[in-house]
């Protein structure tokens, strides 16, 4: 199995969490199937009706951190988005070889950093859920820091909170605006992911590198 990253270069792994670290079958269900329903209960709308109006809510907040976030969630819907997210915990899930990569990255000394986009009320489901806190050095939730990781100014205030070199750090992502912004400001190494959710098909990604489990990351971490 070929390298796909010089390690020896690289001394800080800035690691997403939904759809990288964890596996975003669980947010695709909750957004596009869960909140649908609930909101169609709350409101007498047949599912398809319910799923064209939350749509159009969505996208005019994409991008923003304001898509990120529970509480602007549960004001603009009337629903305790929260409390939604715990009915179908059992479907958060960390993706095949993640733990075992994290641990290689903590012999080989690199320093693990969680950058989320998520709400805080969020990752402390996801941390409740899964074992992920145990393999992390920090966490950094870009809510802390006022702007989404799509955002230009993100990076500034993330090197101003744990502060890294560029040429000797990678960010692994799955999402392509993220990868765009960090690649943009000058980000040493950017890594896409192929399969985010395990239950859609692998995507085609030829902008950057990319990898479909973390297993192919292992060759050159010691």
């Amino acid at each position: 199995m070929p390298q796909l990253l010089e390690w020896d270069c690289i001394d800080t792994v800035l690691l997403d969490m939904d759809g990288t670290l964890l596996d975003l079958h669980f947010d695709n269900h909750f957004w596009l199937e869960h909140v649908p329903r609930r909101y169609g209960e709350l409101h007498g709308l047949e599912i398809e009706q319910s799923l064209a109006e939350l749509l159009a809510r969505y996208k005019a907040v994409e991008g923003t951190i304001d898509w990120y976030c529970i509480d602007y969630w549960t004001r603009e819907l009337g629903m305790d988005i929260a409390l939604l997210k715990e009915e179908v915990d059992h479907l958060i899930a960390v993706h095949p070889h993640v733990i075992e990569f994290l641990e290689a990255l903590k012999r080989a000394g690199k320093r693990r950093v969680l950058v989320t986009n998520a709400h805080g009320k969020a990752i402390s489901l996801k941390m409740r859920r899964t074992p992920l806190g145990a393999h992390l050095d920090a966490l950094v939730c870009a809510h802390d820091l006022g702007v989404p990781k799509e955002d230009p100014r993100f990076w500034d205030r993330l090197r101003d909170c744990e502060p890294f070199e560029l040429d000797r750090t990678v960010l692994i992502d799955d999402s392509l605006a993220v990868l765009r912004s960090a690649s943009s400001y000058g980000l040493g190494y950017v890594l896409g992911v192929r399969k985010p959710d395990s239950q859609q098909r692998e995507r085609e990604i030829s902008e950057f590198p990319a990898v479909h489990h973390f297993l192919e990351l292992m060759p050159g971490v010691r």
